[in-house]
């Protein structure tokens, strides 16, 4: 049998088995097999479907066959004759629980789809993967997979009308395209799309559906939740997670121009019994949305080992000052301003943006026009401040004017028949751009390259945009490399190339794909000087305040405050200055993200102006960044109508501080009324209030309520103190040796052993004369003796706690010359 005739037959099979497989469910619809997880249920049915059960909740919340593409024909599980479940016990990283594999099989010369569902002993959530298993005596190749396919009707099921549910899609990268949280019936196109993630809350039953990818290991998942809307109510037709090639999203992005030839749809190899899964997907069912993303952004934390341990990035960077316009002189003007006005604040990162390249894809060398001294003398210049340098870079992309496209096209991504897959230009038709192929032992020696000439620059800092346009599939070098496979190679050899100690921050790029190699991450769209880019970028900093510190340290890209506009850049620039409140409003958005906190002005103009200078020292903001932890959006889900979007976040700095936050992101003055009891705060006449911006005493608290009238376009941030708790210092213990040798280097590390009364900064004297700032410091002693070093720790509000510590050093640093000893760098 040909391979054309035996899978036409097979298709007749499918479509009549899954019939026959539908009747059959219904009729021996009590043969199931349960597993029971904290709050969940999850049972396998009779034709091979799953369903998803939360206690408290009647019936079912979701039903779900699986499915698989493979050989460009469709796999569905409930189209199979037998369906084989088998339960087990695992344990994990994240605890004890009870599995549930099911495999569908018994169609001749067809792979099988096996579908493991787990449940935890102690977290309330599950996940689900599927296989497909290769059990055909010929190679197959799969493009697909879905492990949620739901039709059946009620698609979702939360106890409340499905009008009134209301949808939070992730993007694929933080503004690909910009994320809007929206009610059912408003999809585009009537499809609810999402990337990574999609959260769904019944605003009359108050509860929610959560599903989140936890790997990107070779593929995306993305979800489609349809809808139906008729005569003003809605519901959902169908829901799936599939997981996939990067296709269907970048035909709408970078590939949107390029010719079918270059949209490479995704397609990977399965040889007899080698088998292909999913990525695995988290559900979760509860009355607690914010709980659900949290405890998910814990959970990428902890299997993906992100990093998030490194002081919030504090400091000033040059693109919606000047965009590609930033020259040496500028730079330099604004390096000095910053270490004589905004360093002793904290203010101690210098990013130049993009400009001072040549070409997308050639970093080390700078475009003379601009910089005729080149990266190395601003480097020394930034650094002679006392700051921290940084640039931006767009890794994996390479333009026609770049040495790599002149040199070296064999280096760059192709489809099957050689051809360059074309990307998009770097602004308008200006400068054809193409990718990296990141497999390529050429082009991986020249990444490397390029980051070690950064690093030898004096760089500590690196932004990394544009690897959402990038992250395409083709013929890599590497055969049957994916999209994600190639973004994370390249990425792992930036790291190589620049060290541990160097930030990495993810720009563009999909969110969570780099958990784990990268520091910090853009979490929503780019600002500038106009209060529409600010009021944009709120829903992404909202709806992805769990990622700060989980994923990575929030970047929510710079806040302006300054008057300045760029009549040149009409979204980002403005033709017309920010009005004062407007300027609060856009640091204030920086502040409840609980991550990096940028000026992005040009900062001779911002120091014209006092009181918006003032904004920038303000020091309850700066507690917020140094804190790092992000607001909670307490309207993310429930906001009213009239406001269009998240406007109420809440921080809770210590166990007697918060910072409210009410954004106004309307034309129209609004009347609000917000009592403690929704904030989560107790009932109490002992709580004092005052402004954050002019530090004075507001709102009579008598009746547990904060009452205002708030003008269009504005901000109010107040400081709530609970008077009855003693204001203490912050408690702290230090990790480091008692002793140590003279000319060797010593880690001295801040533990904070509160998480109620938190430790902002850390001041070591060494009692040698040498004193240095930071959670984590290295100092050597350069001649033996007992020395008293003094730590002195910064709390909220200033409060101070100080400690002293000996340390014992021995020996002393040798002066002979040894040429035995001397060794070469390796």
């Amino acid at each position: 049998m040909n391979h054309w005739f035996r899978w036409s037959v097979c298709g007749v099979i499918l479509v009549c088995t899954s019939a026959c497989g539908r009747l059959a469910s219904a009729s021996e619809h009590n043969r199931s097999t349960t597993i029971q997880g904290k709050t969940l249920t999850v049972s396998v049915n009779a034709d091979g479907s799953y369903s998803i059960a939360q206690q408290g909740l009647s019936g079912t919340v979701v039903r779900s066959d699986v499915e698989a593409e493979v050989d460009s024909h469709l796999l569905r599980s409930s189209a199979y004759p037998q369906h084989k479940t088998t339960q087990s016990e695992f344990q994990d990283e994240f605890g004890p629980g009870s599995e549930l594999t099911v495999k569908n099989t018994g169609l001749s010369g067809t792979p099988d789809l096996i579908c493991t569902l787990r449940l935890y002993r102690d977290q309330t959530w599950g996940d689900v993967e599927v296989k497909v298993s290769n059990t055909t005596d010929r190679a197959i190749s799969v493009q697909a997979i879905r492990s949620l396919h739901a039709t059946d009707a009620p698609v979702v099921n939360l106890n409340g009308p499905a009008s009134d549910d209301r949808v939070l899609s992730d993007s694929y990268s933080e503004d690909r395209p910009q994320l809007a949280i929206r009610d059912i019936a408003a999809a585009p196109e009537g499809t609810h799309r999402a990337v990574g993630s999609q959260l769904i809350y019944n605003r009359t039953s108050g509860e929610s559906l959560f599903l989140g990818a936890l790997t990107s290991d070779r593929l995306l998942t993305i979800f489609h939740l349809k809808e139906q809307s008729s005569g003003g109510s809605a519901r959902i037709v169908s829901y799936d997670a599939v997981a996939t090639g990067t296709t269907e999203i970048m035909k709408g992005e970078s590939l949107r121009d390029s010719p079918a030839s270059e949209q490479v749809n995704l397609s990977l190899p399965v040889k007899p019994s080698d088998s292909l899964p999913s990525e695995r997907l988290m559900f979760a069912v509860g009355s607690d949305y914010h709980a659900q993303l949290e405890q998910y952004g814990s959970a990428i934390k902890k299997l993906h080992h992100a990093r998030v341990d490194t002081p919030t990035p504090i400091g000033w960077w040059s693109w919606t000052a000047y965009y590609f316009g930033l020259n040496q002189g500028a730079a330099i003007t604004n390096a000095n301003w910053l270490a004589e006005n905004l360093k002793q604040s904290g203010y101690n990162y210098f990013q130049i943006d993009e400009g001072y390249q040549y070409a997308r894809g050639e970093y080390a060398t700078p475009d003379v026009a601009l910089f005729p001294r080149g990266l190395g003398y601003i480097g020394d210049q930034v650094r002679h401040n006392g700051l921290t340098f940084g640039v931006w870079t767009a890794p994996f992309e390479v333009s026609e004017r770049a040495w790599v496209f002149q040199n070296h096209k064999d280096w760059l991504l192709h489809n099957s028949a050689g051809q360059l897959i074309h990307i998009g230009y770097v602004t308008d038709h200006n400068d054809p751009l193409y990718v990296l192929d990141t497999t390529n032992p050429g082009a991986q020696s020249y990444l490397r390259q390029t980051y070690t000439t950064l690093y030898n620059f004096g760089v500590r800092f690196i932004k990394m945009d544009f690897m959402d346009d990038s992250a395409v599939e083709g013929a890599y070098y590497k055969p049957n490399t994916t999209a994600l496979e190639a973004q994370r190679i390249g990425l792992k050899i930036i790291r190589s190339a620049v060290g541990e100690a160097v930030v990495l921050d993810k720009d563009g790029s999909p969110m969570l794909n780099p958990v784990g190699i990268v520091d910090a991450g853009r979490i929503s769209q780019d600002t500038g000087h106009t209060f529409a880019a600010t009021r944009d970028a709120a829903s992404g900093i909202a709806a992805r305040y769990y990622m700060n510190r989980n994923f990575f340290i929030a970047d929510p890209d710079a806040f302006t405050v300054s008057t300045q506009t760029v009549d040149d850049q009409s979204w980002h620039g403005g033709q017309h200055p920010l009005t004062f409140e407007e300027a609060k409003a856009s640091i204030a958005l920086s502040a409840v993200s609980g991550g990096m906190f940028e000026v992005g002005d040009d900062l001779p103009t911002l120091g014209a102006s006092p009181e918006r200078l003032a904004l920038v020292k303000n020091t309850d903001l700066l507690d917020m960044a140094r804190l790092g932890r992000a607001s909670t959006p307490v309207d993310l889900m429930t906001y009213a109508p009239s406001d269009g979007q998240p406007s109420i976040f809440l921080l809770k700095e210590s166990n007697r501080q918060s910072i409210l936050t009410i954004f106004n992101w309307t034309e129209t003055a609004r009347k609000r009324a917000i009592t403690l009891a929704s904030l989560g705060l107790k009932k109490s006449e002992a709580y004092q209030i005052t402004e954050v911006f002019d530090d004075r005493s507001c709102c009579d608290t008598s009746l547990n309520t904060i009452s205002m009238l708030q003008p269009p376009h504005s901000v109010r941030m107040f400081k709530i103190i609970d008077s009855s708790l003693p204001d203490n210092p912050p408690p702290f213990e230090v990790r480091s040796a008692t002793s140590a040798v003279a000319g060797e280097s010593v880690t001295f590390k801040e533990l904070s052993s509160s998480a109620e009364i938190p430790v902002l900064t850390v001041h070591w004297d060494f009692g040698d004369g040498g004193t240095l700032n930071g959670m984590e410091v290295r100092h050597a002693y350069t001649h033996d003796g007992e020395y008293d070093m003094r730590v002195t720790v910064t709390g909220l509000n200033g409060i101070t706690n100080s400690k002293t510590f000996k340390v014992v050093v021995t020996g002393s640093i040798p002066t002979r010359f040894v040429p035995v000893d001397k060794k070469r760098p390796e």
